[in-house]
């Protein structure tokens, strides 16, 4: 294939925001982790695909294989899919209250 550039799991955008190393970051349909710190404009490069650990409504409890969504007015992750965006699937169970849940993102949506 010619027209083949690279398999995807890893893109490099313009970071939308100052952005740290292990953040979240949304631009349009593009959802990813930041591999790198970036300044607003600046190369940065997002894994599409892996499993992390992100912060969630400390209220939900998650069971393993439960749809997650991701809610950009706090950057938690959540279970409530009206108003969010669809990110993955949970790997692990996270119980009411915790602050985290290990997450396998399902790649660009």
């Amino acid at each position: 294939m010619r027209n083949f550039v690279h398999i995807g799991d890893n893109v490099t955008i313009p970071a939308p925001t100052t952005v740290t190393s292990g953040e979240a970051v949304k631009v349009g349909s593009l959802f990813g982790i930041a591999s790198t710190d970036a300044l607003t404009g600046e190369a940065l490069t997002i894994s599409t695909t892996g499993v992390f650990d992100l912060p969630k409504v400390a209220a939900d409890a998650i069971d393993v294989g439960a749809p997650i969504y991701w809610r950009s007015s706090d950057g938690l992750v959540t279970t409530t899919a009206s108003g969010n965006t669809k990110i993955g699937v949970a790997v692990s169970d996270a119980g009411n209250p915790s602050g985290s849940v290990r997450v396998r993102l399902n790649g660009a949506f």
